[in-house]
């Protein structure tokens, strides 16, 4: 790497203005005040290791220490990481970064080249080509969805339960169109009498 400033400060978090109330929340935020006027970068190019996090909050949120070392590295791009410098064996966030990019393949996207036999040919997309093992080509035409709402159901595919709901609708439908005959007949002795 070019250019990495590495300097270790000593911080001090317990000031006059101190609530004991919000007392680590603070000391977060006035470790990354004094690192940027340190190490002049912006508050949003600050990463705080967990190492660190985790040492101003190891007395709990309402007691800090009075006063914390922390390691800052300045890399090219302007980026601050903070951690403790106790902690010299451990690779910084940064390069953890760096080796899990290395690690992962990139996903292969399909390529967009036309077959040898297929060149400048157009509506390639509502066929599916597929190589035999022989080198022979198999052509077969896509369905498209609405051929597929249109083919009515069969009997053979439909299961237990589809069947035994559908005859419960029609023996409802049935049911319901007796009792509005009957009420109808009803209605029509009450307007003779």
């Amino acid at each position: 790497m070019a250019e990495e400033i590495e300097k270790i400060y000593v911080i001090p978090l317990k000031k006059t203005n101190f609530r004991s109330s919000k007392a680590t929340p603070t000391a977060v935020k006035r470790v990354k005040n004094y690192l940027t006027r340190h190490m002049k970068v912006e508050k949003e190019k600050i990463w705080m290791d967990g190492s660190l996090n985790n040492a101003l909050w190891s007395r709990g949120k309402y007691n800090i220490p009075s006063k914390i070392r922390v390691k800052a590295v300045k890399f090219e791009d302007g980026v601050v990481e903070a951690s403790l410098p106790e902690l010299e064996f451990k690779k910084s966030r940064r390069e953890l970064l760096k080796e899990e990019k290395e690690k992962k393949t990139p996903i292969l996207r399909k390529e967009e080249e036309m077959p040898e036999g297929g060149e400048g040919v157009g509506g390639a997309e509502d066929y599916d080509i597929t190589p035999t093992g022989e080198g022979e080509v198999k052509i077969k035409k896509k369905k498209s969805p609405k051929e597929k709402e249109d083919k009515p159901e069969t009997s053979k595919s439909k299961s237990k339960r589809e069947k035994s709901k559908e005859k419960g609708k029609k023996s409802a439908k049935k049911t319901s169109k007796k009792n509005l005959k009957a009420k109808k007949a009803e209605k029509e002795d009450k307007k003779e009498k």
